[in-house]
């Protein structure tokens, strides 16, 4: 189960990383459904990125993917083409969005949003690693 002390532990990592590379972020923790428990905006982030890092969280624990990942798989041709139109427009098919794990099972996710997709992605992964 994901608790608002869990989700505000992957937070606090990944506003670190994001205050190390200089790029202020928005930062939402779904739960295994996929709801919202916990978001922050930094100081200076875009206020267009809330909602993206909310969906990249939901898409990432939806699919049990990283939404990088499930970019590649989406393009013209790729087995997931037109994903991103499920769900009610709530699929995001760029970096930010990596799931996160506990036992070996899927417990909730981390969307991040705010800056280039490797910039997200990494903000992202440095939150997951702080989920134990």
């Amino acid at each position: 189960m994901m608790t608002l002390n869990d989700a505000r532990n992957i937070i606090a990592a990944a506003e670190k990383k994001a205050t190390e590379i200089g790029q202020p972020m928005n930062i939402a923790v779904a739960d295994a459904g996929g709801n919202l428990v916990a978001h922050v905006r930094m100081d200076g982030a875009w206020i267009g990125s809330i909602d993206i890092s909310m969906k990249k969280a939901f898409t990432a624990r939806a699919f049990d993917i990283a939404t990088k990942d499930l970019a590649t798989q989406s393009q013209s041709g790729g087995q997931f083409f037109g994903i991103h139109a499920s769900n009610d427009g709530r699929v995001m098919i760029f970096a930010g969005g990596v799931p996160l794990k506990r036992d070996g099972k899927i417990v909730g996710a981390v969307g991040v949003s705010g800056g280039s997709g490797e910039q997200d992605h990494a903000v992202a992964e440095a939150g997951a690693a702080a989920y134990k």
